[in-house]
């Protein structure tokens, strides 16, 4: 049981890993505190996938945190 815990929670955080690090960046970052920043202040909903990615995101972190809370529990360790 143990090990299919820490076997699940390895997964479910590579794949968030994943799903963070394909979404595209909100902000415009440093460079348009310096110049060209104008384009980047657009805003609106996410389409797309984006917001796919992003529902994957908070759905990914949910399950996350029950499993370090089930496994914390299992542990004993709280």
């Amino acid at each position: 049981m143990k090990f299919a815990l820490i076997g699940a929670i390895i997964f479910v955080s590579i794949f968030l890993i994943i799903v963070i690090v394909a979404q595209e960046s909100k902000q415009p970052g440093m460079g348009s505190a310096i110049g060209g920043g104008a384009e980047g202040m657009v805003g609106g909903k996410t389409r797309g996938k984006d917001a796919v990615l992003s529902k994957f995101t908070v759905v990914l972190g949910i399950i996350f945190a029950v499993l370090c809370l089930v496994l914390g529990r299992y542990l004993n360790t709280f």
